[in-house]
């Protein structure tokens, strides 16, 4: 009979992506924290494959709240945080062949620190636009790219530094609830206990969920596509990031000299390690060049990762329907520009404290218990 190696801690986190470092980071101030993950890196399938950039005008009203709320943390990291700068500035530009100008229109009227510019405008800041293709355009001026892997890896140390668990290799293979706490029995043959659990397994979310006997809440983890590009002869090293105002595609700068693409795809899939499909990289090609003129000789380089969104895509952060059960998931595409408000949120939730005043306004929209 296998003999199980067993820790009591005051907290158990399930998942170490952005969300579950920054939820165990943030509660590791004051509790003592085991962060499990099943893969042998944390990060692997979706933290590690984002395109990383802090958009205000992005997502449903909890989305912005969050994301507002982030802004000050990836601007002025506390001290000792990360080496590295996480914020560098790279404003959004919008624009609309014909057929997208209302669309635009409206994204201008719903959005903050947005405003429409002429085509020739547009052109000044992306010279590969193609002549008569913008029939309207509009710039986000205080967007910014982030640096994910400084952000995600400065949670996992302060996480270290205030005592906590990074258990990888570590997939919860049981959990349940016994004598008033959380048990997870993990794939390496231990037994984390705690009085509080927090689901923040991304794609894997509801099957968490299911193992701890927690109603699912339907979220749906959708693929999507990344290419990298070598977009010679320009140089678009000060370009914007550029997309459609109907968000069928979007290209940025990467890497100093390279253009990443992506078709916007959003193909419902099972949780799975993510794969790109051919169609979807010669579509996110064929769009690019449809505004752009571009030549492609060949695609350096393609991926693809998971983006898991909830029915209604918004979040779903707080307490679940057994005590002590806590989610902290379907943050779709949106999870990194808002982990450093959401893991200060989660974190007071699970401390029974009054949600920070920046967020309070979200917490009714981000309810775990809206879906059943």
């Amino acid at each position: 009979m296998q003999v199980m190696d067993t820790q009591r801690v005051d907290a158990i986190v399930v998942g170490a992506g952005m969300s579950g470092a920054t939820a165990a980071a943030n509660l590791a101030e004051t509790h003592k924290v085991a962060l499990l993950e099943m893969e042998d890196t944390a990060g692997y399938h979706t933290t590690g494959r984002s395109a990383a950039i802090w958009i205000r005008n992005y997502g449903a009203h909890d989305v912005r709240v969050l994301t507002a709320a982030s802004k000050e943390f990836f601007q002025s990291p506390p001290e000792g945080f990360t080496d590295t700068a996480l914020a560098a500035d790279r404003p959004v530009m919008h624009i609309a062949p014909a057929a997208q100008v209302q669309v635009l229109h409206d994204l201008v009227q719903g959005g903050a620190v947005i405003e429409e510019i002429s085509p020739a405008r547009a052109k000044e800041l992306v010279p590969a636009l193609r002549d008569g293709y913008v029939a309207a355009a509009a710039l986000e001026t205080d967007c910014f790219d982030m640096e994910v892997a400084a952000l995600h890896q400065g949670y996992l140390r302060q996480l270290k530094h205030r005592g906590g668990i990074i258990a990888l290799r570590n997939r919860a293979s049981r959990i349940w609830r016994q004598d008033g706490m959380w048990h997870a029995e993990t794939s390496a043959g231990a037994v984390f206990i705690a009085p509080a659990i927090v689901d923040a397994a991304g794609a894997w979310g509801d099957e968490v969920a299911t193992l701890a006997g927690e109603p699912t809440v339907g979220l749906q983890p959708k693929r999507r596509t990344g290419v990298i590009i070598d977009p010679t002869p320009f140089d678009v090293h000060h370009w914007p990031l550029v997309d459609d105002a109907s968000h069928t595609w979007y290209a940025r700068p990467e890497a100093r000299s390279k253009l990443m693409l992506s078709p916007a795809d959003e193909t419902d899939t099972e949780p799975c390690d993510a794969q790109p499909d051919e169609l979807d990289v010669a579509i996110a090609v064929d769009r690019m060049q449809q505004a752009m003129t571009i030549e492609v000789r060949r695609v350096e380089h393609s991926w693809a990762g998971l983006r898991t969104f909830a029915p209604d895509r918004s979040l779903v952060i707080g307490p679940g329907r057994q005590p002590g059960f806590f989610w902290m998931c379907g943050q779709g595409g949106y999870g990194i520009q808002t982990a450093p408000a959401a893991g200060r949120l989660i974190a007071t939730q699970i401390r029974g404290e009054a949600p920070p005043a920046d967020v309070a306004e979200a917490v009714p929209l981000l309810d775990p218990k809206r879906f059943n």
